[in-house]
């Protein structure tokens, strides 16, 4: 097998060096760009970048506005880096569709950890994309929302939505145990499968930006409900 392509943005070249260094010890393939531009267009020269490691400041076009277009068309894990620490910076890092963020300077080798981390939730659907062009399938549904395990695809109102991998993973989660209440910190624990050490803004972000796709009126839910003081639950 192939070692997977991982895409490292970012305008320091020295930055870009270290995290190259230790993804190769790690067993990846490192493909560099220095802004989001040049990323963008190394996305759709090289379909198989299994994920993107993306500095949030950049020249030309930061990683803000990569982020945007790169939702448009891919759900590829990304995750950002950057300089600020502050808890709304992170949350708007989140809510541009990044999967997770770190802040710099980091440990490179917490780093790679993160990015086994998304490699095996979101590599582990090829498979069951394969499974399913054989004729197998398996759904989690309820009323009109259909999450599809096979095919890693979820509609509602017999329309698809396009969700990251994490969110997808956050969905599958609840709509197996409907009516349960999931706490942030059990959420984050079973989809980003290390523990819990940080506030629970990561799970909020990822949760507001599930219902922003299938709810009606997010601020007011039909599926994906606050019980307040304790977490989430779909019903």
């Amino acid at each position: 097998m192939e070692p997977a392509k991982i895409l490292v943005v970012d305008d320091d070249a020295d930055i870009r060096e270290i995290i190259s260094i230790y993804l190769r010890n790690a067993g990846y393939e490192p493909v560099e760009a220095e802004d989001g531009a040049e990323a963008l267009a190394i996305v759709e020269a090289v379909p198989d970048i299994a994920l993107v490691i993306l500095d949030l400041m950049m020249p030309r076009m930061d990683g803000s506005r990569f982020c945007i277009e790169l939702r448009k068309k891919s759900v590829i894990p990304v995750i950002m880096l950057s300089a600020r620490a502050e808890d709304m910076d992170k949350v708007n890092g989140l809510s541009l569709g990044a999967d997770d963020y770190l802040t710099k300077p980091f440990n490179p080798i917490e780093l790679v950890a993160r990015v086994k981390s998304q490699l095996r939730r979101y590599l582990q659907y090829q498979p069951a994309a394969e499974s399913a062009q054989a004729g197998s399938s398996q759904h989690l549904e309820l009323r009109d929302l259909v999450l599809d395990l096979a095919t890693h695809t979820v509609t509602v109102r017999g329309k698809e939505v396009h969700l990251t991998p994490k969110e997808f993973s956050i969905l599958e989660l609840l709509l197996a145990h409907p009516g349960q209440v999931f706490r942030p910190e059990s959420i984050y624990e079973a989809v980003w499968d290390e523990p819990f050490m940080e506030s629970d803004a990561t799970v909020m972000v990822h949760i507001r930006n599930i219902r922003e796709k299938i709810e009606r009126q997010p601020r007011k839910p039909e599926y994906l409900r606050n019980v307040w003081g304790v977490g989430y639950k779909i019903e």
